[in-house]
């Protein structure tokens, strides 16, 4: 479970980089700081989220979501977080497109579609094969970083202070660390929250769904932390390009970077997915002709909106959707207190 939270949340965005440079790296040394603060905070929030669903035994965010919030609050954070689903399921689709492009050549369209055929068969399977397809694929991730990360580290040439200089001169649309910390977690919850919530109402056992989300959440800020100073490290040279991680690999070997690819390609899948996957959940029941019809549409609608690009849909909804997800913040931290009580499991 723990592995499959990182794969709900790390998409084109974070294993590319990307996301990195403009939440962390582009903040210098003080993105050592934000990347900390994010990580106390995913911990904390992803325990709730994998819990919380395992008490109510959620098929869908939306019961958990209205029972947490009240119907005021509650409205309101179940629109962000169906506008979320759909938003980063676009920026995935696109986000395979970059991904073939930059490293094979092939143009934008077919990695997208590709990924458009490779979710919708996905999401025909059930919960239980879609959680294990997600966290199948995120140990290769994890490797990929703490083996570039001690690249880096170790290959590391300017000082802390020529690197923190070029790194603050990165345009960012956040205005300082600390708020573009809280900005990334409340829009990785905002984007993991469904699944998340889902994942954990397919665990019976309160207290190991609530250790899967404590786990996750610190493996992910772990990984935060690790890419931040591996690009950071990097930075006079990965600056300009818009898969900084996929940038480096090259640097270290063509071979791993088509390895890379792959498996950043596999990270886009996992996040697309989810996104999806929990977006028709919220509106048809799973397994249904109309939620297999649902899905569908939704993905040739996303197709379309993907040739919009990835850099430029990542840059305009990312810090977006940071800040309307200030609401489901606030409902989960009130939901940490007043948790429902177990006995809403045996009215299902």
């Amino acid at each position: 479970m723990g592995s499959a939270f990182i794969g709900i949340i790390v998409g084109a965005g974070f294993a590319s980089g990307k996301e990195i440079v403009q939440y962390f790296t582009s903040f210098g040394m003080l993105g050592i700081i934000g990347a900390i603060l994010s990580t106390v905070l995913f911990a904390y929030f992803g325990m709730v989220l994998t819990r919380l669903g395992s008490r109510m035994q959620t098929i869908s965010h939306k019961d958990a979501v209205y029972t947490i919030s009240g119907k005021y609050l509650g409205l309101i954070v179940d629109a962000v977080i169906v506008i979320t689903l759909f938003s980063v399921g676009v920026v995935m689709i696109a986000g395979a497109g970059s991904n073939l492009n930059q490293q094979f050549g092939l143009p934008p369209f077919a990695g997208s579609l590709l990924m458009v055929v490779l979710v919708y068969l996905t999401v025909l399977l059930n919960v239980d094969r879609v959680v294990a397809v997600i966290g199948s694929i995120t140990p290769f991730l994890i490797l990929a970083v703490i083996i570039v990360s001690v690249y880096c580290l170790t290959t590391m040439t300017g000082s802390y202070e020529s690197l923190d200089s070029v790194a603050t001169s990165i345009q960012t649309p956040l205005p300082n660390w600390w708020i573009s910390a809280i900005n990334y977690v409340s829009f990785n919850l905002a984007v993991g929250a469904a699944m998340s919530l889902v994942m954990g109402g397919a665990e019976k056992d309160e207290k190991a769904a609530a250790l899967g989300g404590l786990v996750g959440g610190l493996g992910l800020g772990i990984m935060i932390l690790l890419s931040h100073l591996a690009i950071f490290s990097k930075i006079e040279t990965v600056k300009d390009t818009d898969l900084p991680m996929l940038a480096i690999i090259n640097d270290i070997s063509p071979i791993l970077a088509v390895l890379m690819a792959v498996v950043l390609y596999g990270m886009i899948f996992n996040t697309a997915v989810s996104m999806f996957y929990s977006f028709g959940a919220r509106f048809f029941h799973r397994g249904t002709q109309g939620f297999r019809r649902f899905v569908l549409a939704v993905l040739v609608v996303g197709f379309g909106l993907s040739f919009v690009g990835f850099s430029k849909l990542l840059d305009i909804l990312y810090p977006f959707i940071g800040y309307i997800g200030v609401f489901l913040m606030l409902a989960l931290l009130l939901a940490s207190f007043r948790m429902p009580a177990k006995a809403a499991r045996s009215k299902r």
